[in-house]
């Protein structure tokens, strides 16, 4: 077999559009581009993403860091140092905390940040733990439960 030899499968070529051949073509004079317009000139046109003159949708978006979160989780955030006055053995949740006025508004589920220094053995429920919050209420003697909110 030789190159001049590979010829398409016949039927898979279909030939171009003859336009501006005369009305009996069906594509005569305008060619099928409409009587005037931006769209019926000679050229390319409209480059992509051109929208007739309006700020078009790339330039509409912000460009710098990120964008804002839709849905933020929103949490109740309180720290370690803040249950240090609690009895030894009290389990702690966002509604105990807030009977005793540790938190005074429900801001959303609890979540437990690892400032400061905790002495007592204390059962925390709480919907998040930072790693030290966690590390420092298991180091004096409590546990970590996570509770979905």
């Amino acid at each position: 077999m030789k190159i001049n030899d590979a010829i398409p499968q016949k039927g898979s070529r279909k030939r171009g559009r003859r336009v501006g051949r005369g009305i009996a073509a069906g594509q005569g004079a305008s060619c099928g581009f409409g009587m005037r317009g931006q769209k019926s000139r000679s050229g390319t046109g409209t480059k992509p993403g051109f929208e007739g003159g309006q700020m078009p949708l790339y330039r509409r978006v912000p460009k710098l860091k990120h964008f804002t979160v839709i849905n933020p989780k929103v949490y109740t955030v309180i720290n370690v140092k803040r249950l240090a006055d609690l009895p030894a053995g009290t389990e702690v949740n966002l509604e105990s905390l807030m009977d005793c006025g540790i938190v005074t508004s429900n801001d959303g589920p609890l979540k437990m940040l690892g400032d400061g220094e905790l002495s007592v053995a204390l059962t925390v429920k709480a919907a998040a733990f930072t790693a030290s919050a966690r590390q420092k209420i298991e180091a004096a003697g409590g546990s970590c439960e996570v509770v979905t909110a």
